[in-house]
């Protein structure tokens, strides 16, 4: 409240003036940042920022970005300290882990009702809220496989063969969640030992495993290597910026997996969150989304996109078990690295 004074001319205009600046400078600087941790590529950042705060325009997002495994395992350490005030997009099978250790507040955004089931939480409220589905994808550089005399794949199988020895780049699982959902993939539809089977072989052909899901798909569209396995919407950005390389679901189905939105629980901005929640969820977000992704939480929003592969949804796996891989994530890692660690890059 500002206590009226009755001050002869010009000093009551200074004080009223000088009053009134304070005001106006505490209310432009009241905006609510929200701490945002994310593993959205660096391309959707500026985008989704954008569009969110233009619609909200009393909050601002401060991300913290890394890869899946990254920021998974910071909100797990952070647990008794959080930093986070809201994640918005990480794997769903990451947050069931946050969710197992009591870490996210449950929410029922606005409109959440209207997603595909799939899409959301089972619980009421939810503890998460899905946005977008990713799947793993072989790209393959055409003029770098004619050069060496490679065959096209069309199939996990295919990346058996001798002749691509040395030739292929894939995600490390352990930090990248295009790598996991991969791993995880082959897992559940092989079954455990004809999947490590597959990976013991595969790991023959690998030359090296990145920390990005994106990377080897744009390794192999700059010819460093004629296959990458990586993170599916990689691949049509790339063909359509005029790399020579075709983007391939494999025929026995692709391990996928869903990025999703959730509050995390302690926050001191939890109304601020919700609204969060709330957009994320929405269609207006949706069709931010689509413009990256060709599967959408939402069933009334889809995009052709230049270069992607036909019938994706089609091609996702359907007993993909999300509640399985959170489960038995971390035993799988460790199995993993010790297998097949020691072709990782190093970590920057």
């Amino acid at each position: 409240m500002i206590r009226r004074t009755t001050l002869p001319g010009t000093c009551a205009f200074a004080l009223l003036a000088a009053a009134t600046t304070v005001v106006a400078a505490t209310g432009a600087g009241a905006a609510t940042r929200l701490t945002v941790y994310t593993a959205l590529e660096n391309e959707q950042l500026t985008p989704y920022k954008k569009a969110f705060e233009a619609d909200n325009p009393g909050i601002e997002i401060d991300w913290v970005r890394d890869s899946t495994g990254v920021v998974t395992a910071k909100l797990l350490a952070e647990k008794d300290n959080p930093k986070a005030d809201v994640v918005w997009g990480l794997a769903a099978s990451s947050l069931m882990i946050l969710d197992a250790q009591g870490m996210l507040m449950p929410y029922q955004p606005k409109g959440a009702e209207e997603l595909k089931a799939s899409f959301r939480d089972a619980k009421t409220p939810p503890a998460w809220v899905g946005m977008d589905a990713w799947m793993a994808a072989i790209c393959f550089n055409t003029v770098e496989a004619e050069k060496k005399k490679l065959p096209k794949p069309t199939s996990w199988a295919d990346l058996l063969k001798p002749e691509y020895k040395g030739q292929i780049v894939m995600p490390n699982p352990a930090s990248s969640g295009t790598g996991f959902l991969a791993v995880s993939g082959w897992l559940q539809t092989m079954g455990a030992d004809k999947g490590w089977s597959y990976m013991d072989r595969l790991n023959d052909n690998v030359a090296l495993y990145t920390h990005s899901g994106s990377k080897p798909c744009k390794m192999a569209a700059a010819g460093e290597y004629p296959i990458g396995i990586s993170i599916e919407y990689t691949g049509p950005q790339q063909k359509t910026k005029g790399a020579p390389i075709d983007v391939i679901l494999a025929s026995e189905g692709v391990g996928w997996e869903m990025e999703a939105t959730a509050i995390v629980k302690g926050t001191q901005k939890a109304e601020a969150a919700k609204v969060l929640a709330d957009w994320a969820a929405s269609r207006k977000a949706n069709e931010q989304y689509v413009n990256f992704y060709q599967v959408t939480a939402h069933p009334g929003v889809t995009k052709e996109t230049p270069n992607y592969p036909k019938n994706a949804e089609a091609a996702m796996n359907k007993a993909n078990d999300f509640v399985w891989a959170a489960a038995n994530r971390d035993r799988i890692l460790a199995d993993w690295d010790k297998r097949y660690g020691a072709k990782s890059e190093p970590k920057s």
